[in-house]
């Protein structure tokens, strides 16, 4: 037992010991394979960067694409500013040479452990480098550049420099790089003039700006705030009593608003994308002088700002935004807001019905547009949702449903085809739903977080696409500093829905936008537009989101508006959201000017009694008058089957004849598409067409015996079968019986 015990030990020692060798080996020889790389100093020092964007004719766009604000000198701070950021972000500043040795050996042990590249032990001094020389990837090759630069920069700065470049580039979301930029735009004042809350905040906020904001995520930034408050007291950097104060101080924000613009330009939408793209922050991407070049079109980008800007917004916040269909490239964006628009996921209100609920019935053949849903009150266990206004139709067509916006039937169909199925194709449209987006409720947008503009709108693209989508971007190319291509933007449209799916959307929702919810396009007539509104409605009265999203055989267009603070408004999506893709549309020139069409639908006459009486969608027979059929295009893959056997074979004519006192009466129960002639002795009496409801006729009886005949056939056809019904009808007042009576009453 004890050898096999120490044969144990022994491997493990020699697994350890060979891991320990092979680690260090790597890190030597590429450390020395490293060892010549450059310190940028004019990265570090530059006080005023930009990078170049242009357009989709390789022209400069004139938007401010600066990142620095002003500079902050390190004297001009408070001690309770600097030891915040100390405090949160690197106790040991000032004794180490720049790698925190205990720091890093745990890091090592955590990232073995969970087998990840989670921690990376980073000083202020490695976070400076990484920031201004290196990409954001998780390797170990970045982290050896990293270490080896981070021990350039020491020999070659003092401590109080290398924090003074540090604040003034640091991240802290909405477009602010450096202290200065920050504190300007979430207090308005200066670095200089932040209180310990205030500076406990932004110091917190740099490790994960979007986890951490005090706008979107305030209970994260608070929780954030506090730690940075306990790690000061902690060091000895405030009292017990500045830390018990200022933990309970609610955040006080004051956003600068001359940042609202800049935040939601096209340059600061291309620029978060080459971000992304490139592994890189913002500053880097101007210190490398790499060149972004965009899909953006001059002539679309001032069309829109012109189509909003004559709005009335009612001082809400608001964006527009424009993708080509073809190449799903933005050609035009625009906010107005003192937040990022396109950072922020919204409730979508109805623009989710046909992306969730409709194309994914209509391509699983489930329904078609003609086929007829009950509009009614329902409840699904405690799930009561309400039409707008609390107005319920009766049978409505799916067609009609989407053109008004119904809910119950919207929900209705999501029921048919499953939570799931809907959820499937609304994903491979762009959306992404949380986990817990699992109820009926997601039929009308009731989503736990929402989407952004962008995605919405694009989502649209592939009803136009004929089916077809891609993610849409506003970049289209980038290119390093020595003209090089880094990154090329590349269609990969991917087949979501059949083509006779999305053709058979654009007509609905064309309908929508001639005489539905979005009406105020009707006006448009030089080019086919199809359209969905959306608004957000909020507890207790009151809206916080309102959308229109149209699209025309070349482009998509959506318009958003709404609070993100959630204020609420009045605004909804068939008035001022819809005003605005109008006034775009109306100014736009246009080369397409209708859908493409598909050889996967037909067109087929249905029966209109059938779905009049039955709310069945039914073939009319061959015999079947016109007035009584109507046209409906349907795709080949569900057509119905069934042909309407109302004009093969006329029913039994349902009628009797009564006799109450003196008078006799003929009851008819007729149908609509059937005429009756009614003869009386032979001889023509009257006509019944054209009713469905029960007929009461006094019939003046002559002799003593009286045929009554009916003579039923179709209404305006030609050749109609026909069907008889005789009554034989005695007349017990005779000519004597008659005197008799008048005798009666005249000594009455």
């Amino acid at each position: 037992m004890k050898k096999i015990v120490r044969i144990c030990l022994l491997s493990i020692f020699f697994i350890v010991f060979s891991l320990v060798c092979f680690c260090g080996t790597y890190f030597l020889v590429n450390y020395l394979k490293f060892s010549n790389l450059e310190l940028n100093v004019d990265a570090l020092t530059s006080k005023g960067l930009a990078v170049e964007i242009f357009d989709n004719n390789g022209e400069k766009i004139d938007e401010e694409n600066n990142f620095n604000g002003e500079y902050v000198q390190l004297q001009d701070l408070s001690p309770d500013t600097i030891n915040a950021f100390l405090s949160i972000e690197d106790k040991d500043f000032y004794k180490h040479n720049g790698l925190n040795k205990k720091r890093i050996l745990k890091a090592i042990y955590n990232n073995l452990k969970s087998f990840s590249l989670k921690e990376g032990a980073s000083t202020i001094s490695q976070q400076l480098i990484k920031n201004t020389h290196l990409s954001n990837e998780k390797t170990f090759e970045r982290k050896i550049k990293e270490m080896v630069l981070t021990r350039k920069l020491e020999k070659n700065f003092s401590k109080d420099e290398i924090l003074e470049f540090y604040l003034n580039i640091i991240y802290f979301g909405n477009n602010c790089y450096g202290l200065e930029s920050g504190a300007n735009f979430y207090f308005d004042k200066s670095a200089k003039d932040l209180t310990l809350g205030e500076s406990a905040l932004l110091a917190g906020l740099i490790k994960s700006p979007n986890k951490y904001s005090p706008i979107s995520n305030e209970n994260n930034a608070l929780k954030r705030r506090n730690l940075v408050l306990s790690e000061m007291e902690k060091d000895g950097k405030i009292s017990k009593s500045e830390y018990l104060k200022n933990q309970n101080e609610e955040i006080e924000l004051h956003i600068h608003k001359k940042e609202s613009n800049k935040l939601n330009s096209f340059s600061q939408a291309s620029l978060d994308e080459a971000s992304k793209i490139l592994h890189l922050p913002a500053k880097q991407i101007a210190i490398g002088k790499y060149k972004i070049y965009t899909y953006q079109d001059k002539e679309k980008q001032k069309t829109l700002f012109d189509a909003l800007s004559q709005v009335d917004f009612q001082g809400n916040d608001y964006a527009g935004i424009v993708i080509d269909n073809l190449c799903h490239g933005v050609n035009a964006y625009y906010g107005n807001s003192a937040y990022k628009i396109l950072d922020a996921k919204r409730q979508v209100g109805s623009t989710i019905k046909p992306i969730l609920v409709y194309a994914p019935a209509l391509n699983e053949n489930v329904i078609n547009p003609e086929t007829e849903i009950l509009d009614e009150e329902i409840k699904i266990g405690d799930y009561t949702p309400k039409n707008v206004g609390g107005k319920y139709s009766g049978y409505v067509s799916v067609k009609d449903a989407v053109k008004d916006s119904i809910n119950t039937v919207a929900i209705k169909v999501l029921s048919y085809i499953g939570i799931d199925t809907g959820k499937m194709y609304a994903e491979k449209m762009g959306f992404t739903f949380d986990e817990k987006d699992n109820s009926y409720a997601l039929a009308l947008g009731g989503m736990t977080y929402g989407e952004n503009l962008k995605t919405l709108t694009n989502t649209y693209t592939t009803f136009a696409n004929m089916g077809k989508y891609d993610d849409a971007v506003f970049v289209s190319h980038i290119l390093d500093k020595n003209g090089k291509v880094v990154y090329e933007h590349k269609v990969k449209n991917q087949n979501v829905i059949r083509e006779d799916t999305a053709f058979l959307m654009n007509e609905i929702l064309t309908l929508t936008a001639k005489s539905g919810t979005a009406k105020k396009l009707s006006q448009i007539e030089n080019v086919e537009v199809a359209s969905k509104t959306g608004t957000v409605g909020k507890k207790g009265g009151g809206n916080t989101d309102a959308y229109n999203i149209s699209y025309t055989p070349e482009y998509s267009i959506g318009v958003w508006c709404g609070n993100l603070n959630n204020e609420k408004m009045s605004i909804n999506g068939g008035n001022e959201p819809t005003s605005a893709v109008k006034n775009y549309i109306l100014k736009t020139n246009h080369k397409k000017k209708s859908f493409p069409k598909t050889s996967l639908v037909t067109t087929a006459k249905i029966d209109l009694i059938e779905k009049e009486n039955n709310h069945k969608i039914v073939l009319s027979s061959p015999y079947t008058p016109e007035r009584y059929t109507k046209t409906v295009t349907f795709s080949r893959f569900n057509m119905p089957t069934e042909i309407s056997q109302n004009f093969v074979k006329l029913k039994d004519i349902d009628a009797e004849i009564k006799r109450e006192n003196a008078t006799t009466t003929l009851f008819l129960n007729p149908e609509k598409q059937v005429e009756y002639d009614i003869f009386l002795n032979n001889e023509f009496y009257r006509k019944i067409k054209e009713k469905d409801r029960e007929i009461k006729i006094n019939l003046p009886l002559k002799k003593e015996i009286n045929e009554i005949k009916i003579v039923a056939s179709f209404l305006n056809f030609d050749n109609s079968p026909e069907k008889e019904k005789v009554f034989f009808v005695e007349n017990k007042n005779s000519q004597k019986e008659r005197e008799k009576i008048k005798k009666d009453k005249w000594y009455i």
